[in-house]
């Protein structure tokens, strides 16, 4: 082992997650314990074409598992996406004698650790997103911070929409995926989900039920909206001149994606973070880490990249039965 793989580096790339220090943690504790050294890649790939490279230790990653952000920091690279910019990357790894690279980012983050792969750098993907958008696993860094971070927030919304007897939309990330906003629209108890991935701009009929529901004495109305639909604010404005009734949009944003992780961020991060140093250690290449069928795995990364992933039609179908 110690004569294929000798270093490890380690890269957090595009946004941050909550549970990317375990992750961290785990790949630096874990690749030495098996021998090998580890290197530190700061601000992702634009760290790496810059040579932002430092020696990790055991103590470098110690009282790190709680906090949010990454210890690493994160950015995007533009020049990554070129073959120039990839090619570039592969010699700056080879210069620090770098065998092998453990990234924690989303889909395109693994695009650029498959890239590395062609040129010759065993690169080991972690999935680390709050968006849960990566097909191949059931499981994303940091996606359960993110609901209990928003589904606390869309508590204390509700207690002033309730009070004011408003109807509130609130608007959560996940880009053009709408886990966040289909977990917290059941775990809220919201009468209207928008989900990218299912809603068809209907929106005289989220009219019509606000209309309907106060006519029963409802007296607030919690519209989740989830970041790839958007437009909360002019939203609110078309909601209350058509019903007359005072909307008001919340724009969670940034703060989903901060704060201390959650126990399961912090087990699940920790054991991918370990995993991915083991099978990188093995001499495996091109592969992404992941939780499916109820245990860690992983893939081929050209294949996660071709997999699909949608909303569960069972889970939708009873998130709109539970609003009624």
């Amino acid at each position: 082992m110690a004569d294929e793989i000798k270093t490890i580096g380690v890269l957090t790339s595009g946004g941050d997650a909550p549970g990317m220090n375990a992750a961290i943690r785990a790949v630096v504790r874990k690749a030495i314990a098996n021998g090998v050294k580890v290197k530190g890649i700061k601000k992702g790939y634009q760290g790496l074409l810059n040579e932002e490279i430092v020696d990790l230790e055991k103590k470098d990653v110690s009282d790190i598992i709680q906090r949010g952000g990454t210890i690493l920091g994160t950015a995007r690279c533009s020049e990554f996406r070129t073959e120039e910019g990839q090619q570039l990357g592969a010699e700056i790894c080879k210069k620090h004698g770098i065998d092998g690279i453990v990234v924690i980012g989303g889909d395109g983050s693994y695009r650029g650790a498959q890239a590395l792969s062609k040129h010759g750098i065993n690169t080991i993907g972690l999935p680390g997103t709050i968006d849960l958008d990566i097909a191949c696993t059931d499981y994303t860094i940091g996606f359960d911070t993110a609901i209990n971070t928003a589904m606390d927030a869309i508590d204390k919304v509700r207690d002033t929409s309730s009070s004011h007897e408003r109807c509130s939309i609130i608007e959560v990330m996940g880009r053009n995926a709408g886990y966040i906003a289909l977990w917290c629209g059941v775990a809220n108890g919201a009468e209207d989900i928008l989900l990218p991935e299912r809603y068809d701009y209907d929106e005289q009929g989220i009219i019509n039920n606000i209309i309907n529901n106060r006519k029963r004495g409802k007296k607030h109305h919690i519209i989740i909206n989830a970041e790839g639909i958007g437009h909360s604010t002019s939203m609110a404005r078309r909601i209350e001149a058509a019903t007359g009734i005072e909307t008001r949009a919340t724009i969670l944003g940034y703060m989903q994606r901060g704060g201390n992780p959650t126990c399961k961020d912090r087990f699940f991060a920790s054991i991918m973070g370990a995993y991915a140093a083991d099978i990188l250690c093995e001499g495996k290449t091109n592969r992404v880490v992941a939780f499916s069928g109820g245990d860690f795995t992983d893939f081929d990364i050209d294949e996660a990249l071709a997999m699909k992933k949608d909303i569960s039609e069972y889970q939708y179908d009873v998130s709109k039965a539970l609003s009624m």
